[in-house]
């Protein structure tokens, strides 16, 4: 599909752009585009191929707004049940407060094709700015939000290519940082576990450097185990035992999130293994509703309430030197060992 002749992207793309790029008139896309009349499939499925490719969103409120703008922020994130987010949506409201901008939460579940039907809708509201959880996308959701001239900010992540402002952590990083804090404490016989990876792209990355950080010593993982679902307690404790149970031998534990690493460590103790000291664990987020365990989880925090506030601050122009989007803002988690790691000599 290309693009129609003499197209601008830094202008608003129109009907006329989709009939061009479709072959077909301005009417019958606006048919296709509002679900009304009598339209082929076949002209309808190049319509709406059309309209994906580039970008396209219809304005619903064309005619209503002299600005054509609303005072809403559309926030995307993949998940309300994760505590991670609620502390991220702190961040943006505490800074948007005084601004007269207002945040609008959608949910994708880590879906992406969920993710682009939130942000198809959100859009389609002209909103005066996005933050989006990721940089992972579907052909789709990036085109729209290229097209969308309004500040996006791209937020937990930065190891990618930004369709605009990033703000986030270098999750490879995080997890090159933690691998050598495990073998520099001495543990050498590691397994990993954590969530699906095919659309929790952090997770997945935090365990490439993780691995990558093992290699470098000559090491790599003993074991691993996936689930699928939000993080739970009683998923930690599953997994923990099943992990055990096939490798006796394993000496540390390493999870994707903190909540089933409370469950894998809360298991260890049920057992009466020692910890540190025959068994390592550490998971990822730095949660503060964990810290009333037995043992403190070794953890790395995400820096969450500060990227939420930075993403923020792109959006309403409080950002370096007042300068509205093109930013990368990298923050760096602290590693924080608490007692599930062996002390270092």
């Amino acid at each position: 599909m290309t693009k129609p002749s003499g197209f601008d992207s830094r202008r608003p793309l129109t009907l006329r752009d989709v009939s061009e790029a479709s072959g077909v008139s301005e009417m019958t896309v606006s048919r296709v585009l509002r679900n009304r009349g009598d339209v082929s499939e076949t002209t309808r499925e190049k319509v709406l191929a059309a309209a994906r490719t580039l970008g396209y969103v219809p304005n619903k409120i064309a005619g209503a707004l002299a600005s054509q703008r609303v005072n809403l922020v559309g926030v995307v994130i993949p998940s309300l049940s994760n505590m991670v987010f609620p502390e991220v949506m702190t961040g943006i409201s505490e800074v948007l407060e005084d601004t007269g901008l207002q945040p609008v939460v959608g949910v994708s579940n880590y879906s992406p094709d969920r993710e682009e039907a939130v942000l198809y809708e959100m859009l389609s509201w002209r909103p005066s700015g996005m933050i989006i959880a990721g940089l992972e996308h579907t052909p789709a959701s990036r085109a729209m939000l290229a097209q969308a001239g309004i500040p996006i900010v791209e937020i937990m992540d930065i190891d990618g290519e930004p369709v605009d402002s990033a703000v986030g952590i270098s999750h490879r990083r995080a997890g090159r940082q933690m691998a050598e804090a495990i073998i520099a404490a001495g543990y050498r016989h590691i397994a990993f576990m954590g969530t699906q990876m095919p659309n929790d792209h952090r997770a997945r990355k935090r365990l490439e450097g993780f691995e990558d950080a093992l290699a470098k010593a000559g090491l790599k993982l003993v074991d691993r185990e996936f689930y699928s679902g939000g993080s739970a307690l009683l998923k930690g404790r599953e997994m923990t035992e099943a992990v055990l149970k096939r490798n006796p031998d394993i000496d540390f534990l390493y999870y994707s999130n903190d909540m089933i690493g409370a469950g894998g460590l809360l298991y260890c103790l049920d057992q009466g293994l020692d910890v540190p000291g025959k068994i390592g664990l550490a998971g990822f987020n730095g949660v503060e509703l964990l810290d009333g365990l037995p043992r403190k989880l070794a953890t790395m925090d995400a820096c969450r309430l500060e990227i939420g506030r930075k993403a923020a601050e792109i959006i309403a122009g409080k950002g370096h030197d007042g300068i509205i989007g093109g930013e990368v803002l990298e923050l760096f988690p602290t590693l924080q060992p608490g007692d599930t790691i062996r002390k270092i000599p």
